[in-house]
């Protein structure tokens, strides 16, 4: 891993003792919903920012995440962020949050919900 890349990852948490319940999908998107995007206020799961949440059999949790430009001047922090607000739900051990770029963000890609609340056609 290169120095920019680290810039873009973020790991935390500690592993689950052995034979722990392990966190649901559901539970973790809860989590993200209550990660905003500082500067649009909306939350990162609504915004589409989330393209994969990969939950291992011993609670780690990896997750894919985008930002809607790369030249957003919190790119270093949001990886933190969402690993922080997931490492917090019970039954989830280690999670490693990675800033990817393709595919690009787009509109497209916003929940139904926001679209509506937006105005935008589907």
């Amino acid at each position: 891993m290169t120095e920019e890349d680290s810039l873009f990852h973020a790991r935390f948490g500690r592993a689950l003792p052995k034979g722990s319940s392990v966190a649901t999908k559901e539970m973790i998107i809860d989590a993200l919903k209550k990660v905003q995007d500082p500067e649009l206020m909306l939350d990162v799961w609504s915004l589409g920012l989330i393209y994969n949440i990969d939950i291992h059999l011993n609670g780690d949790v990896s997750i894919q995440m985008t930002l809607t430009s790369p030249t957003c001047p919190i790119a270093g922090e949001m990886p933190g962020m969402v690993a922080i607000a997931v490492g917090a739900v019970k039954g989830v051990g280690v999670v490693d949050v990675a800033l990817v770029w393709d595919p690009p963000w787009s509109v497209d890609f916003l929940s139904d919900e926001l679209k509506l609340t937006l105005g935008i056609d589907k």
